[in-house]
């Protein structure tokens, strides 16, 4: 029995709930995987996406990075350093605040990341159609249950 074939009810939007968790995680431990064939720590390839895909006008500082990747400021500086040593990163004083340090991708941080990103746009290509199904059946589940409850 598929999930379009459960009764509209608690235990099918469970069901699609939990589908739709399965399909998060199996990306997950892609992209966990793939980071780590290319010789990254799995938030050592998050750190660089988010260095990397920061909205225009915006400082890319260690705050903005541990925010970005819910750490704690002391675990942002760690990763950051382990990051800078490993040749991924660059840190230079703010010229607007020499509080903070600006980050910004080495070359060879760039090529990494841009190695990663082709190979998780192919797996997006290949699981957002099953994202994408699932995320509709949460909304029709959802939907069907909030009729249910208003009779």
């Amino acid at each position: 029995m598929g999930i379009r074939d459960v009764p509209p009810g608690p235990d099918q939007l469970l069901r699609t709930l939990a589908e739709f968790r399965f399909e998060l995680r199996c990306f997950l431990h892609f992209s966990e995987t793939a980071a780590l064939e290319a010789g990254l720590q799995p938030q050592q390839h998050q750190l660089l996406l988010q260095v990397a895909g920061v909205p225009e006008n915006t400082v890319v500082t260690i705050a903005y990075a541990a925010e970005r990747l819910g750490l704690k400021h002391n675990s942002a500086v760690e990763l950051v350093d382990r990051s800078e040593h490993e040749g991924l990163l660059a840190r230079a004083k703010d010229a607007a605040d020499k509080r903070r340090a600006v980050l910004r991708l080495t070359r060879k941080g760039r090529l990494l990341l841009d190695r990663l990103a082709n190979d998780h746009a192919r797996e997006l290509n290949e699981l957002g159609p099953r994202l994408a199904t699932t995320l509709k059946n949460i909304s029709r589940c959802s939907r069907k249950l909030a009729l249910l409850g208003a009779q």
